[in-house]
């Protein structure tokens, strides 16, 4: 009896030794703010053992296991994976810092989710890079946003010669091959599909997070992107109450002040955020000076957990002046800063061009969530633009005035998108896609220095006196007193009218690790111009109607918890731009004949994801072709008895490469980011060039060599290959470093189509940064943030870019192999910024 009632006492013992719950607890805070993460969640690693974060960030978890592995997850934020074992009942973990991932898309927006396009919408993965918030408010400064992306895979920033001017190449793809969005409004041209950063110069002080989606993204809209996607998203509804004033100083005389102030989401379900800034410099080329201002309005409300209205009107008035372009020699003679575009008025210097612009965009979302599984967002949005580009004229040497070529729009449109969970593994999307587009285009008078007016005549009006500036180059003034007088206007006055019609969809399937997904669009472009200049009376062109489509297929599987493998495919039937439809669009309604067909897309990816608690690395491979390119140029000639247009068709490109980019924690303070893109960009096969007169008529006849062998010659813009290695330290009571090495090769001069392109020199830069952040008061929501940043370090003089395409001959001067008399642009040498922000 004794011995059985021993063996039960130990089996007891035993059982309940086996079963002894361990409490683990703790608090989740943000790195930065040290506030508390109350969307996280906590799980021990292998278990169904979890619970979620409460408002105050704390956490009690009860497990069976005595050892393991706690993580912490949340939205925006790195995991973290935190071991533990237990030497009695309880274990408290402290304080747990979360970081931002950089990886992933912040959790802040709350409206128009539906067609922001982000690519955590859809589980199988694409080839993408997000910045976040923190990234750009430490690396914008007083940069535009190709500056900021310089860092990522495929992506090469060319800065320009003027606050604005810069451009972005996207796996070799100039800017009118990449769509551009903000809060999923489409922004690139719809003429030609450019994209002026002068005109979002204020973006990055109201951006949340930037995501750059390479190639075939996950965008459903039947958008004209070869290179990729860049989504921008706004400040809309913030959920918390505060805001900022920040001022910054740079090199030449830059100055920048803005202030932000947010109510947060009110009981009453209303929340009011608003942004103006204000910031002018000289200009880091010679008489480029500068300045603008930047305004942001967000109006939201959530009169239920159903419905989120919003709305927002942003703008960045501004003007510039623009940088000349000159040989290679000049710039070796005179320095990398020189300009040779400038005049002496009154005793001063005057920049030979400038440009001024105003382009309010204003738009209303409402998402809809009806029911669990169905919810609707929609955006209607409409923008103005205003304003041009203003050269100096002369007689004798002597300038007369500055003649502005303006370049106006009223621009409306609509997206709408329905997505429906049928079950838990099968959802689809549907939606449409709506946009009216009015063009207009004129020269006019800009200012007047040594004349008071001057005379310009056309076919409709005959001679008539030109004499009023409109305000000249202010971007208030283009908005509020645009020139809409044509007897006010020189050398040419029409206007288009394009009109789209897109619809698409997505079905998407995830089941045990396993994603697919098939999307469609189709849609509808037309175009119509009217030139009220070459004609007795204005006269509409004939009109012209192209159909479009794109399809794109992925798959992926989660080979375990960490790793994913992914394939995507895609063909795009994409209309061609509204500018390579007519002969010489300034001078002629007339239409090219055979009309301009549409391009062929078809790009093929597949990729590597490797997810670990410390480490994280992405690999992918990318072949993308693009046939049936019609390019457009002229011969540089002023006089219109010497001007000859060409136009070359057939041109096919085939960009193909490799990407690598990674994230190593190596502890809570050391941080290093590294990315590799090896790519190899050729032309393609032969080309038909096509030559026209300034009155339109076809000349090729006239001029040999009308067909050009382009095939295996190297596409130039943008480096082939580059690599980056970027390293953040946290040193302790607020401080932080860090730097980034940036390398660049294989790049070719821009000069479009031509039998071969020469190469420019490889570089490499470093950029370094210091930060110190001091909290105020007793509340951590309170603080002072200084940023000092300092690029180009070591001062390397390196070309960015050549329009020519001269090589070296014997008796030519050279400089690191380029010849001198080639026209280029010189990257910035040594720049600084510091900046002081008081968060509240």
């Amino acid at each position: 009896m004794l011995k059985s009632s021993l063996l039960a006492s130990i089996a007891l013992f035993i059982g309940i030794a086996l079963n002894a719950q361990t409490k683990i607890t703790g608090t989740v805070l943000d790195e930065n703010t040290s506030e508390p993460i109350s969307a996280a969640i906590v799980m021990v690693q292998g278990t169904n053992d979890g619970t979620p974060v409460t408002n105050e960030g704390t956490f009690n978890l009860s497990t069976n296991a005595n050892s393991g592995v706690v993580v912490i997850k949340c939205i925006g934020y790195q995991t973290q994976n935190i071991s533990f074992k237990s030497n009695g009942s309880s274990i408290n973990l402290g304080e747990i810092l979360m970081s931002e991932d950089a990886n992933t898309m912040m959790d802040l927006v709350i409206v128009g989710q539906g067609i922001v396009d982000l690519a955590q919408d859809r589980q199988t993965p694409i080839a993408v890079s997000t910045i976040t918030s923190k990234e750009i408010q430490d690396k914008a400064a007083n940069w535009d946003l190709p500056e900021v992306l310089k860092s990522t895979p495929s992506v090469q920033n060319i800065k320009g010669g003027g606050f604005g001017d810069g451009s972005m190449f996207l796996r070799g793809f100039d800017q009118t091959n990449t769509a551009f969005l903000i809060n999923g409004q489409p922004i690139n041209g719809m003429e030609d599909g450019k994209m002026y950063w002068s005109n979002w110069s204020g973006v990055l002080d109201i951006a949340n997070a930037v995501q750059v989606q390479r190639g075939l993204g996950s965008s459903k809209l039947a958008i004209s992107s070869v290179g990729g996607t860049v989504n921008i998203v706004t400040k809309t509804v913030d959920m918390k109450e505060g805001g900022f004033v920040n001022t910054m100083v740079a090199n030449n005389n830059y100055y920048k002040a803005s202030a932000y102030y947010s109510t947060g989401l009110m009981k009453s379900g209303w929340a009011v955020a608003a942004m103006l800034g204000h910031w002018q410099g000289d200009g880091y080329v010679d008489y480029t000076s500068g300045q603008g201002q930047t305004y942001f309005l967000s109006v939201g409300y959530k009169p239920s957990e159903k419905h989120i209205f919003n709305f927002l009107v942003t703008g960045a008035p501004q003007w510039h002046a623009a940088a000349g372009s000159g040989s290679l020699q000049s710039f070796l003679d005179n320095g990398i800063q020189y300009n040779n575009w400038n005049y002496d008025i009154d005793g001063k210097k005057y920049p030979g061009g400038r440009n001024f612009y105003h382009k309010p965009i204003s738009n209303l979302t409402w998402d809809w969530n009806i029911s669990e599984k169905s919810n609707l967002s929609t955006v209607v949005y409409g923008s103005i633009g205003r304003g041009g580009f203003a050269s100096v004229l002369t007689s004798g040497g002597v300038p007369t005035y500055a003649r502005g070529s303006y370049n106006n729009h009223n621009w409306y449109g609509a997206v709408t998108n329905f997505n429906h969970k049928i079950n838990e593994n099968l959802q689809f999307n549907v939606g449409a896609d709506f946009r009216y587009y009015n063009g207009v285009h004129f020269r006019g008078a800009t200012e007047f220095f040594s004349v008071e007016s001057v005379n310009s005549t056309n076919t409709n009006l005959g001679t008539f006196t030109v004499d009023n500036t409109y305000g000249g180059y202010n971007p208030w003034q283009a908005v509020f007193n645009p020139n809409n007088s044509h007897e006010q206007r020189i050398g040419y006055d029409y206007e288009e009218v394009i009109n789209y019609q897109g619809v698409f969809g997505q079905l998407e399937y995830a089941k045990n690790g396993f994603s697919t997904f098939f999307q469609g669009a189709f849609s509808s472009q037309s175009h119509l111009k009217t030139d009220h200049w070459n004609y007795s009376e204005s006269k509409d062109a004939e009109k012209v109607t192209n159909p479009g489509y794109n399809v794109k297929a992925g798959a992926a599987y989660a080979i375990d918890e960490n790793s994913t493998i992914f394939a995507n495919a895609g063909y795009y039937s994409r209309q061609p731009f509204h500018d390579n439809l007519f002969r010489n669009i300034r001078v002629s309604n007339d239409l090219f004949n055979p009309q301009v067909s549409n391009q062929d897309i078809i790009g093929l990816e597949a990729g590597y994801q490797l997810r670990l608690a410390n480490f994280s690395a992405n690999i992918n491979v990318y072949n993308t072709a693009w046939d049936n390119r019609t390019l457009l140029g002229d011969n540089g000639q002023s006089d219109p008895t010497l001007v000859v247009y060409y136009q070359t068709q057939g041109v096919k490109q085939i960009h193909q490469g490799v990407e690598f980019d990674m994230m190593y924690q190596v502890t809570s303070d050391l941080q290093l980011k590294g990315f590799l893109s090896a790519g190899d960009w050729r032309y393609s096969g032969n080309a038909t060039i096509r030559a026209f007169n300034d009155a339109g008529d076809d000349i090729t006849n006239t001029l040999p060599g009308a067909t050009l062998d382009l095939d295996g010659v190297k596409v130039g813009g943008a480096a082939q290959t580059t690599a980056g290695l970027g390293a953040s330290y946290n040193l302790g009571q607020g401080f932080k470093v860090d730097g980034q090495f940036n390398y660049y090769n294989s790049l070719y001069a821009n000069v479009g189509t031509a039998s071969s392109t020469i190469a420019l020199p490889q570089y490499q830069t470093f950029d370094c940064g210091i930060s110190y952040k001091v909290f105020v008061g007793n509340s951590k929501k309170n603080s002072i943030q200084f940023r000092g940043n300092v690029n180009n370090f070591f001062d390397t003089k390196y070309l960015e870019s050549s329009s020519t395409n001269i090589p070296v001959v014997d008796g030519a001067n050279v400089w690191k192999g380029v010849n001198t008399a080639n026209t280029v642009r010189f990257g910035y040498g040594r720049t600084w910024n510091v900046s002081l922000r008081y968060n509240f």
